[in-house]
């Protein structure tokens, strides 16, 4: 058989699954021809991801946004998925179908974001690069610090960025956190489907690349117990209004403060850990808003107040939220009546 290994491209179908209460990736590859036109429906095994039965365990896979690949390179790309059932309806672990449609009911509004995704470095059960059995100086000169003594895993960081770079996700910049071991990089500002879709494949990204170095990057909101900062993903929201009139922000604060409790129960496993009015964060029970108050539980920057116009930061999801939730539910309770 006389086969040349350029006429074939690899193609990497990522989706969500279903096991609860927080959403897992999954991801596997296919074998195409290098000249295929679009990456084709394909199907998987349900009943092994927390998605179907095993008497009816077929789902489908459908193509919604193709990028190129970092890791393989060449021809190769990734293929971020939706998930539906075999009778063409979005299956229920698909929350992406649901922000299509708000996305585009309330598209004259113009709603743009920007996540803010954290994340911890874990060897095995241990924070990379903190002192076995024991545990490194107090937060103070992590935060954006630099030196083998204050920093773990910038290698790591630096191969993500890069990788998102050349993957083509919409990536803002990257930056050491104020706990050890625990970074940040920021998605947008785009808007809700790019943003969502660009962090999933983002975090894919992450992971896959941390596996080559034995490590997990974790989004737990409270990965170590006590004096140290949680994990978040803040979310930066505005609409066309909003970036013409600050006075459109405060409207917009009225609105989450009204649907607080309805946010909170999908901003992420653990959220009670990591809002308790400590480290940065407003208390779960409280809803707090100010102007360059990290405490708050949505913040309108400085330099939005200066300039009267702009966007909200809220800073109440967890680095475990699913974006497509998130970023539907901020639309909803603020473009909806």
């Amino acid at each position: 058989m006389n086969v040349s290994r350029q006429e074939f491209a690899l193609a990497e179908y990522i989706w969500i699954d279903g096991q609860k209460p927080t959403a897992k990736m999954r991801s596997k590859t296919k074998v195409l021809r290098k000249d295929f036109d679009q990456p084709p429906v394909w199907g998987f095994d349900g009943s092994s991801t927390q998605q179907a039965d095993g008497h009816a365990s077929d789902c489908v896979l459908k193509p919604v946004r193709v990028y190129p690949d970092p890791i393989r390179g060449g021809d190769s790309t990734l293929v971020l998925c939706e998930v539906f059932n075999p009778d063409d309806t979005p299956h229920g672990s698909n929350t992406r179908a649901p922000l299509r449609a708000l996305c585009e009911q309330h598209a004259a509004h113009e709603p743009l974001f920007g996540i803010e995704q954290e994340y911890t470095f874990f060897e095995g059960n241990h924070p990379l690069g903190w002192p076995q059995g024991g545990f490194p100086a107090p937060q103070l000169n992590y935060y954006c610090g630099v030196g083998a003594d204050e920093v773990f895993g910038r290698e790591i960081v630096e191969e993500h960025l890069m990788a998102c770079l050349l993957a083509g996700l919409n990536i803002e910049g990257i930056n050491a956190e104020v706990m050890p071991s625990q970074w940040e990089f920021q998605i947008g500002a785009v808007d809700g489907l790019t943003v969502s879709d660009d962090l999933w494949v983002a975090r894919w990204l992450l992971y896959r690349i941390a596996e080559n170095y034995g490590v997990n990057a974790k989004l737990h909101p409270k990965p170590i117990v006590g004096d140290w900062n949680g994990a978040g993903a803040h979310v930066n929201f505005s609409t066309r209004e909003m970036r013409a009139d600050i006075a459109a922000c405060w409207e917009a604060i009225k609105k989450l403060e009204a649907k607080h409790d309805e946010h909170i129960a999908i901003y992420g496993e653990h959220i009670g850990e990591r809002l308790t009015g400590l480290h940065e964060t407003c208390d779960l029970q409280t809803f707090k808003a100010g102007v360059s108050d990290r405490g708050a539980s949505v913040r309108i920057p400085w330099q939005v107040g200066q300039s009267g116009k702009g966007y909200i930061e809220d800073r109440r999801p967890c680095a475990n939220i699913d974006p497509y939730l998130a970023t539907a539910k901020l639309i909803d309770s603020v473009c909806g009546d």
